[in-house]
């Protein structure tokens, strides 16, 4: 279901794609993050990193009637960073952002942490 952003001179409509590859690019660049996660291969438990294109897989977009967006990110993490700073910062930075981009309205910014990476 895609977004609708409604003014005076005619519609806007994002696509989910569109948005899920916009809040995986935000995401990626936030601090304790080492990248998304697939939301579909999580077989025994091993979290699959993605790559720079497939981003959007680690992201889920729900649309509301009132066009209003619930977002859920998969992530994998760095270790020893405060996951609850961390995705605190994720969930404001990621809610300002898409807003600022396509003046939609986020409603909920999910973080689901679906693995964990160890640097050495």
């Amino acid at each position: 279901m895609s977004a609708v952003l409604e003014n005076k001179l005619g519609n806007i409509i994002y696509t989910d794609d569109y948005i899920a590859s916009l809040a995986g690019i935000i995401v990626t660049e936030c601090y304790g993050v080492v990248g998304m996660a697939s939301q579909q291969k999580m077989a025994d438990g091993i979290a699959e990193l993605l790559g720079r294109d497939n981003l959007k897989r680690g992201v889920k977009i729900y649309t509301n009637e009132d066009h209003s967006l619930r977002i859920d990110l998969f992530i994998i993490v760095q270790y020893g960073i405060s996951i609850v700073a961390s995705s605190n910062s994720i969930i404001e930075t990621v809610k300002y952002s898409l807003e600022k981009a396509t003046g939609l309205v986020v409603k909920e910014v999910n973080v689901i942490i679906s693995g964990i990476r160890v640097h050495k």
